[in-house]
């Protein structure tokens, strides 16, 4: 069965399918922090999308990390060290990319077992 939460006309913000929770790419809302910042935000966002689909941050299974500087892969991963369950890491991949906006300085996409 599919699930769908957050279904907008352009998309759905997470998406339910045997056993597997899709998040869409999140960003952070207050685009005039600093990397640390809207990683922070993002996280938190991902906290409660992923509690909409009845899973939580030590069943993910991949992340998807898009970032407007590489330079900020350092700081970046810092917040992400703080938050990552340490027992579950996901798979990962990072890269610098031009984001929708150019206040954006992070954009995440996560998988996560039901």
């Amino acid at each position: 069965m599919i699930q769908r939460f957050e279904t907008g006309k352009r998309m759905s913000r997470v998406v339910t399918h045997n056993g597997v929770a899709y998040l869409a790419g999140l960003t952070a809302d207050d685009l005039a922090e600093d990397i640390a910042g809207q990683t922070r935000q993002v996280l938190a966002k991902t906290e409660a999308r992923l509690a909409s689909a009845g899973t939580d941050k030590s069943r993910l299974l991949s992340a998807t990390i898009w970032l407007r500087h590489i330079n900020d892969f350092d700081p970046m991963n810092r917040v992400w060290e703080e938050w990552i369950d340490p027992a579950n890491p996901p798979t990962r991949a990072t890269a610098e990319c031009r984001l929708a906006d150019d206040d954006i300085l992070i954009e995440v996409i996560f998988t996560a077992a039901c």
